[in-house]
């Protein structure tokens, strides 16, 4: 188990009944950079990750 699945679970057990629009996680993920600027960059390829996972399916 990554050190991330804790926070990954506990996000699922608060939080996993409740329906999120991407317009709301995009300003958590901008609000989030600008409280820890440090963690930019991965979350960056986290939201690009995301937007992009269709395209995988598009390529075969």
């Amino acid at each position: 188990m990554y050190f991330t699945d804790r926070g990954i679970e506990e996000l699922e057990s608060r939080r996993g009944e409740e329906e999120v629009s991407f317009e709301w996680l995009a300003s958590r993920l901008r609000e989030f950079v600008d409280l820890n600027p440090d963690f930019e960059i991965p979350v960056e390829r986290l939201a690009t990750w995301l937007a992009r996972l269709d395209d995988e399916d598009d390529e075969e």
